[in-house]
């Protein structure tokens, strides 16, 4: 069976999903209460024991993502992902991902700017057969000219079906080169096609074995396992790879935005207009990390649902747009942003919606937000934990994310307490400091009519 890849473009936006699942209950730890651990080698384990079914999350996460590919060669971070599905020196190309499949498994893996993760999901009496898989690919990875060629041509092809052929896409691509200056979050995960198409062996082999090593990689095995149990496996499957050279990973400071940009398109593609407006914004790493917090809660009541700001005021009360939303996510290494976006009924111009939505950027600026309105948004994230409950990745996926953005465990933890203490002055200040024009990008796509 061919190994489905999820696209990498999806992993853009699952750390929004994965903030507002993950972030919700008080006591985090008690609902998944990790287990962590280091191997002599440097590989950091966390244990995550659910009883609930029998199944079992096997995820093994890198510390390196798109923004650290090397200047020219865009995409090598995604391409060595689809590369290490090639096989090693025990498995050939494609046998380990049958093997999983043949024992009632399923396996995936995907790139961010900020790392790169492989995943299966197993009974938990197959665990040893994934981890031995997985450690076997960390230190063996076999490559030869033609699959590498071949696979240079599936990530082309995959580029040409998802981007190239999009003017959404396109558009988004455009909007996160113009948003970020320096920072290399301005470059697609994927890649630019013309630095694509130079990829090879050499330039493939030399980044897995920079940053392919145990110390530089966190493994999370999440449900029905018991740690004590999991530490012996690691210790068995991983325990012996030796560890890399200790990485230190080169990213640039984004300079100053001194003024607003604007990015105009017109698609045939499109039947509604779009509007979106990105401001650049702090992240749990990057710039004023105190803001990150109540960003997250002002993100829910300015654009969270049909019950926010934007939506009632855009779509119930003025009837201006059909959709409208906001978005924050602040788990980023680098600079993170704050968007918006609204698409106008047909017989409505785009800059009325563009008004409007400046309106409640002013508002919110100028007035702040209500003590109902703080306490509200607190409630329907601690909600929404039971969602991160319930299932047997997300434990493993939230916990991965976080880490690989730089939290600790005990970050991690003391989300809800982080949240709780949020008062509605802090998340004014948030807003007067994000919300600043010159840090801005407003994109318009308007639709176009076919020509004959």
């Amino acid at each position: 069976m061919k190994h489905k890849r999820i696209p990498y473009f999806v992993y853009i936006f699952i750390p929004l999903f994965l903030i507002v699942v993950a972030h919700t209950a008080p006591g985090f730890a008690k609902v998944f209460d990790p287990v962590s651990f280091y191997l002599k080698n440097g590989l950091h384990v966390v244990v995550v024991s659910d009883r609930r079914a029998p199944a079992v999350s096997h995820m093994l996460w890198y510390k390196v993502g798109s923004a650290d590919d090397p200047k020219g060669k865009s995409g090598l971070a995604h391409f060595v992902e689809h590369l290490m599905f090639k096989g090693t020196k025990r498995y050939k190309p494609g046998q380990a991902s049958k093997i999983i499949s043949k024992n009632g498994g399923n396996e995936n893996a995907f790139t961010s700017h900020d790392y790169t993760a492989y995943y299966q999901v197993v009974a938990p009496e197959k665990l040893a057969l994934v981890m031995d898989i997985e450690a076997d690919r960390m230190k063996n990875l076999v490559l030869d000219e033609a699959s590498v060629m071949a696979e240079r041509d599936v990530v082309l092809e995959e580029r040409n079906t998802r981007t190239d052929n999009s003017d959404p896409a396109r558009m988004r691509e455009l909007v996160s080169n113009t948003m970020f200056l320096t920072y290399p979050y301005r470059i697609p995960i994927i890649g630019w096609r013309h630095e694509v198409a130079k990829l090879d062996k050499t330039a493939a082999l030399e980044f897995y074995r920079k940053w392919y090593s145990p110390n530089n990689a966190v493994l999370i095995v999440a449900g029905d396992v018991n740690p004590n149990e999991v530490k012996k496996l690691a210790e068995k499957y991983y325990g012996s790879i030796s560890p890399g050279p200790k990485i230190k990973r080169n990213r640039v400071q984004e300079p100053p935005h001194v003024a607003g940009r604007r990015v105009l398109m017109e698609s045939v593609q499109v039947g509604l207009a779009q509007l979106t407006r990105r401001y650049l914004a702090p992240s749990y790493q990057y710039d004023r990390i105190k803001h990150a917090y109540p960003l997250q809660l002002l993100s829910y009541i300015l654009g969270n649902g049909t019950s926010s700001r934007l939506y009632q005021e855009l779509v119930v009360k003025k009837k201006l747009a059909v959709s409208a939303g906001a978005w924050y996510s602040p788990d980023n290494l680098g600079p993170s942003v704050f968007g918006f976006y609204a698409s106008p009924k047909n017989s409505v111009h785009i800059s009325e919606v563009e008004n409007a939505i400046d309106n409640e950027i002013l508002r919110v600026v100028n007035d702040g937000i209500t003590e109902r309105e703080l306490e509200q948004s607190k409630t329907r994230l601690r909600r929404s934990a039971i969602f991160a409950r319930d299932s047997v990745t997300a434990p493993a996926r939230i916990i991965g994310s976080l880490l690989l953005a730089g939290q600790t465990l005990e970050q991690i933890e003391a989300w809800p307490e982080k949240i709780n203490e949020v008062t509605a002055k802090e998340v004014k200040e948030a807003a007067q400091y994000v919300f600043d024009s010159r840090k801005s990008v407003t994109a318009i796509l308007n639709p176009k009519k076919k020509t004959q």
